[in-house]
């Protein structure tokens, strides 16, 4: 397959699949290939509705976010073993870049973990439909909205009724923290906070 998909990655086969397997976005070949269908097959289904997406500007080139795949292929009754990793997703959304650093870094490091990232309320509605995580850890004082705010959002969208919302914040208003549980916060954390226990928690709130 000399313009496959797979030949846009370096490395060995099973890094490629990895990489391909993590993006947020994908072209209408990778989806060929992550559903084990043609690519006609999935250009016509995206250009029937089936599959939503967007065309990239100035082109007809069609892109398709992970959160639309994932959908067609539940309704469709394809096997998602092309685009799950079994690793937890998590979403980590902080403005502190030293907060979002230690995440990464632990997180990454343990093996159980994908990882994405957001700085402000607004990319992390953004990033909650692209990246569709398991856990979504949400600082409290983000620069444009608080984070009851998200908590409301990501509660009142029935597709996003499986993510776990842990809070972490310097916080400790009794009053704040039950409202936030109100938005639909599932835990409170309160900085500083061990890194270990919160990894500990991000595993006990998925299986639950």
């Amino acid at each position: 397959m000399s313009c496959g998909v797979f030949n846009l990655y370096p490395g060995n086969r099973l890094e490629q699949e990895n990489a391909v397997r993590l993006k947020a976005v994908y072209t209408t070949g990778e989806a060929a290939e992550i559903c084990k269908l043609s690519q006609q097959t999935v250009i016509r289904c995206f250009d029937n509705g089936q599959i939503e997406g967007f065309r990239v500007p100035g082109s007809r080139f069609r892109r398709i976010p992970r959160d639309s795949l994932i959908k067609f292929m539940k309704d469709n009754n394809i096997p998602l073993d092309g685009i799950e990793s079994g690793k937890i997703r998590v979403l980590v959304v902080d403005d502190d870049p030293q907060i979002v650093e230690l995440f990464v870094d632990a997180l990454s490091a343990d093996g159980r973990f994908e990882v994405a990232t957001a700085q402000t309320g607004y990319d992390a509605g953004v990033m909650t439909q692209q990246f569709d995580p398991d856990v979504v850890i949400l600082d409290y004082m983000l620069p444009d909205i608080n984070g009851n705010v998200v908590c409301k959002t990501i509660r009142d969208n029935p597709q996003l009724e499986h993510i776990k919302i842990l809070i972490i914040s310097g916080m400790v208003n009794p009053a704040e923290v039950d409202k936030l549980k109100e938005a639909g916060a599932d835990d409170f954390i309160k900085k500083p906070f061990n890194i270990m226990n919160v990894m500990q928690r991000i595993t006990e709130l998925v299986k639950h």
